[in-house]
């Protein structure tokens, strides 16, 4: 046998088993949910182990059968869970195998997820009438109205009380874009840094995030806040207009952004002082309700270059 022809053995031995192991943990995932959760984790290794050793064109084959054994074994609930899986395990396998950038992996994986997300979301809208987001806003509508009565029932001004809800609702409405694509990248910078290692540890070569102090923001980042700035004096966009839910969205992901730059240069700050890991911890948590003054601590962190000049300061202290 031909060193090719053992290559592809190799290869539909590999996919075959992969496909196997995948098909199995989804069926777990779909009729024993105590276990979604842990499964969750490590579904989409199968899918990125593979992809990552053979390239684009084995691995769309390998998840197309994976995705038929997902709908044949598991029925109608285990598709949209592939769909969410594969698509990401790929993202994942090829960004290592093409030997992609660490922030090109991220990246991808994802826009894969909120892509696999919108798409479900859309079809499931079109096809089957349900809108899990319209569902949710009415859920908090009515928690809201039942709060109302306690409220009324207590001598609470209720004009005062259904304009606070009212106000929360549209803001929530408005910024449910970002908020959702926020939650896309967290959960899949969660995914990643419990499958990056173990397929690490199953052989693949996997790049290794930097530490969370070292996290920088292009400083055009802070052109794109002073434009945002700018647009929204001059033009005064009104509520519910497109350009209002735009601008709302952006500010608000710019300054999620500076807020996670903030905690980075308290990060970076401790660990150049040496102090225990402790106060990273403390001062983390306190990051969250004084919210405000570290967005502004990362702006001026990425503006001025503090890090820099701390830097420059513990090597003259040092000498």
């Amino acid at each position: 046998m031909t060193s090719m022809q053992n290559q592809q053995v190799r290869r539909l031995t590999d996919g075959a088993l992969m496909a196997a192991v995948f098909t199995v943990m989804l069926v777990i995932s779909v009729y024993v949910p105590i276990f979604s959760l842990l499964t969750a984790l490590f579904l989409a290794v199968p899918a990125a182990w593979y992809s990552a050793k053979y390239g684009w064109r084995a691995s769309l084959v390998f998840a197309l059968v994976s995705l038929a054994l997902s709908a044949l074994l598991g029925g109608f609930l285990a598709v949209p869970l592939a769909l969410i899986h594969l698509p990401f395990g790929l993202a994942i396998g090829l960004s290592l195998y093409y030997k992609k950038s660490k922030l090109y992996l991220f990246l991808s994986a994802g826009l894969s997820l909120l892509a696999s997300l919108m798409v479900q979301y859309v079809a499931a809208v079109a096809f089957l009438g349900i809108n899990a987001i319209e569902e949710m806003r009415l859920q908090l509508e009515d928690s809201y109205a039942q709060a109302g009565v306690w409220a009324e029932r207590m001598g609470s001004d209720m004009e005062a009380y259904n304009a606070t809800v009212s106000q929360m609702l549209f803001t929530l409405e408005t910024m449910l874009p970002t908020l959702f694509v926020m939650a896309g990248f967290i959960i899949a910078w969660g995914v990643l840094s419990v499958q990056l290692p173990l397929l690490k540890r199953l052989g693949v070569a996997s790049p290794k995030f930097p530490s969370f102090r070292e996290l920088r923001l292009p400083k055009s980042v802070l052109w794109y806040f002073l434009i945002i700035m700018l647009i929204t004096l001059l033009f005064e966009p009104q509520p519910g207009t497109m350009l209002y839910m735009a601008l709302m969205n952006l500010t608000l992901l710019l300054n999620m952004l500076f807020f996670l730059q903030g905690i980075s240069f308290y990060h970076f700050y401790i660990h150049q002082e040496g102090w225990p890991k402790w106060v990273t911890v403390l001062v983390t948590v306190l990051a969250v309700p004084l919210q405000s003054f570290t967005t502004i601590v990362g702006i001026i962190d990425l503006a001025f270059n503090i890090r820099g000049w701390l830097k420059r300061a513990h090597e003259f202290k040092g000498k």
